[in-house]
C-alpha cells in the first residue's frame, strides 16, 4: 500500500515541484513505483515529466469534478520514469467547483484509494496557497514534506504551514504527521543559510534532512528539457543532492 506525502508550502518559489519531480524520478531510480500527482494549476510538475500541459484532453481537474475516471486520466510510464496524474490550469476550476459539493475535502482522497496498491510512493505537488486543492491532498497525505529555502520570509512562511498542518490533524486528518523540511537553492557561501538551517535545527531536530539542495544550473535547466535533472544532467551535483535526498528518504520509512 502506497504512502501518500504532500509536498507542500504556501510559499510559491521554494523549490516545491523541483522537489516533487526530481524526489520522484530518484525514487524511480531505486526501482520504487511512484506516481506523481499534479494539484497546482499551473502543471509545472506535469510539464517537468515530459508531460504537455496545453495539449491535455483530461487532468486531475476531471477527477475532482467526477467527470472521468482515473484510468482515463492516468499517464503511464512517462519520459521521466514514473506516472503522472497530470494537472492544468483547468484545475482552478475545482478550487471554486469543489466549494459546493459532499465531502469536498476527501475526493482525492477517495479517487487515490483505487491505485495505492500499485505503488509505494505517491507524491503530490500541492499548489503554493491554502485553497481546496491544497486541502485535498493534505487529507489524502500520510505525511506531509516541506521543502524550505533558506531565506527570512520563508521562515515566517513556515509557521503558518505548521499551523494549517495542526488545523487539520485535529480535524480532517488526525494521522497527518510532518515527513520532514528539506533545504533548497542552498548556497553555502550565504551567512543566512548557516543562521536559518540553526533555527530549523533548534525547532525541528531530526525532521531537517541532512541532504540540502544547492543552487544548481542544470537543475534549472532541466525542466525545459521535460526532464528531470537525473536523466537531464546524471552528473550534475542537483541530480547527486536528490537520489541523496531519496536516499535519506528511504532510510526514515
Amino acid at each position: 500500500m502506497a504512502k501518500v506525502v504532500a509536498i507542500a508550502n504556501q510559499k510559491g518559489g521554494v523549490g516545491k515541484t523541483t522537489t516533487c519531480v526530481n524526489l520522484a524520478a530518484s525514487l524511480a531510480h531505486v526501482k520504487k513505483r511512484i506516481l506523481l500527482v499534479d494539484m497546482d494549476p499551473q502543471g509545472n510538475a506535469t510539464m517537468g515529466c515530459g508531460v504537455n500541459k496545453n495539449k491535455l484532453t483530461c487532468s486531475v481537474n476531471d477527477l475532482l469534478m467526477d467527470r472521468k475516471s482515473l484510468s482515463e486520466v492516468l499517464i503511464k510510464d512517462t519520459q521521466a520514469g514514473f506516472d503522472v496524474l497530470p494537472g492544468n490550469g483547468q484545475l482552478t476550476e475545482a478550487e471554486v467547483g469543489l466549494l459546493s459539493v459532499d465531502q469536498r475535502e476527501r475526493r482525492l482522497q477517495k479517487i487515490l484509494q483505487e491505485v495505492k496498491h500499485e505503488y509505494d510512493f505517491v507524491l503530490l505537488d500541492c499548489p503554493p496557497s491554502l485553497n481546496m486543492l491544497t486541502v485535498n491532498g493534505l487529507v489524502a497525505a500520510n505525511s506531509i514534506l516541506i521543502p524550505m529555502p533558506c531565506e527570512y520570509y520563508a521562515l515566517e512562511g513556515l509557521s503558518s504551514l505548521m499551523s494549517t498542518l495542526q488545523t487539520l490533524q485535529k480535524s480532517a486528518n488526525p494521522s497527518l504527521h510532518l515527513e520532514g523540511l528539506v533545504r533548497t537553492l542552498y548556497d553555502p557561501r550565504n551567512r543566512l543559510s548557516q543562521e536559518v538551517t540553526v533555527q530549523l535545527i533548534k525547532h525541528f531536530g531530526e525532521k531537517l534532512y541532512k541532504t540540502v539542495i544547492p543552487r544548481n544550473v542544470r537543475l534549472a535547466e532541466a525542466p525545459s528539457h521535460g526532464l528531470p535533472v537525473l536523466h537531464y544532467d546524471k552528473q550534475s551535483s542537483g541530480a547527486a543532492a536528490y537520489l541523496a535526498l531519496a536516499g535519506e528518504f528511504l532510510k526514515r520509512q
